[in-house]
């Protein structure tokens, strides 16, 4: 899918107008700030290459790509950045590579799917009149929009850890209810690592556009906000580290009090066993002179003394507070 993005030059100028390109002489129509290619054909990239000028290679937004390939400028002109994009969702939350061309005062993005950022920019560029001006201000705009999108993750992640602590820490937690907690808090883990990972990403984006001297004082004082916005969330991730932590230590302890219980359970069960064993083991004796045997209350004595041995170390048991 190719979409072409251009300025409004008439009364509300810097809003961004969205069109879809389905053909060579439509794109040759449009003078777009942005470009937008979401999976895009063979076909449409060849459109981009004989409208511009611009040759888009097969792999550009492989994962594999070596990190030194991340930021650099050919000596054409281009200038090209790979950043990683946050997707949270209820199913896989990931993060997707997003190639960015800037090439003739035209920015190009290659994705392999629809970003929730992306609908976010141009949300706001149709909403807020003068928000764009140029290529680079769509760059700029799209990592601040990136960094906002991490903080509202991160507060998702405060709302899901708030509602495992009312489970795990206020109420009897059972092996059921604990795995439930576990497999909750190992989701909420990996999403913040992937926030974490997203925010430095676009920190070492934003740093490169300002070494690159490509600029303005106006979008180089823009891209100083967005590193201290980043660097905001940065203590953000790290709380939110020790407090899964803490979360998970929690949950495994009961986990292993609940085991400790059914222990507890068997190691009082066999010490109260041995007395009655023992005794029983005297009696099946074959011994030669047993004379309480031999009277009509011989057995059941020997059998009230077992119940006995059994009662009493239960009953201690019970006193010390070992059975509760």
């Amino acid at each position: 899918m190719l979409n072409v993005f251009t300025l409004d030059k008439g009364r509300l100028n810097g809003r961004l107008l969205q069109e879809e390109i389905d053909s060579a002489a439509e794109l040759a129509e449009v003078q777009p700030v942005w470009v937008d290619l979401e999976s895009p054909t063979a076909e449409e990239i060849g459109w981009i290459h004989g409208r511009f000028g611009l040759r888009i290679p097969d792999n550009i937004v492989d994962d594999d790509l070596e990190e030194s390939a991340r930021f650099y400028e050919e000596d054409n002109g281009e200038l090209h950045i790979r950043s990683d994009f946050l997707i949270d969702d209820d199913v896989t939350p990931r993060n997707v590579r997003v190639a960015f061309i800037l090439f003739n005062n035209v920015l190009f993005s290659v994705h392999a799917e629809d970003l929730p950022v992306f609908r976010l920019l141009r949300l706001r560029a149709r909403r807020i009149p003068a928000l764009i001006e140029d290529a680079k201000d769509v760059l700029l705009k799209l990592y601040d929009a990136d960094a906002e999108y991490s903080a509202d993750a991160l507060e998702g992640i405060y709302d899901s850890l708030e509602a495992v602590s009312a489970r795990v820490l206020k109420q009897d937690v059972d092996d059921r209810a604990a795995g439930e907690a576990l497999a909750a808090i190992a989701k909420e883990e990996d999403l913040n690592g992937r926030i974490r990972r997203n925010v430095m990403d676009t920190r070492r984006a934003v740093s490169f556009m300002m070494r690159s001297r490509m600029l303005n004082a106006e979008q180089f004082e823009e891209s100083r906000q967005i590193l201290r916005d980043i660097d905001s969330l940065d203590s953000h991730t790290a709380f939110l580290f020790d407090k899964i932590n803490f979360l998970m230590d929690a949950t495994v302890g009961f986990i292993n009090i609940n085991q400790n219980k059914i222990i507890k359970i068997f190691s009082v069960a066999s010490v109260a066993l041995l007395p009655p064993t023992l005794i029983a083991s005297v009696y099946g004796m074959n011994f030669a002179h047993m004379p309480e045997l031999a009277q009509p209350w011989g057995y059941p004595f020997a059998l009230g003394l077992m119940v006995a041995s059994v009662a009493a170390p239960l009953i201690y048991f019970r006193r010390k507070g070992w059975m509760r």
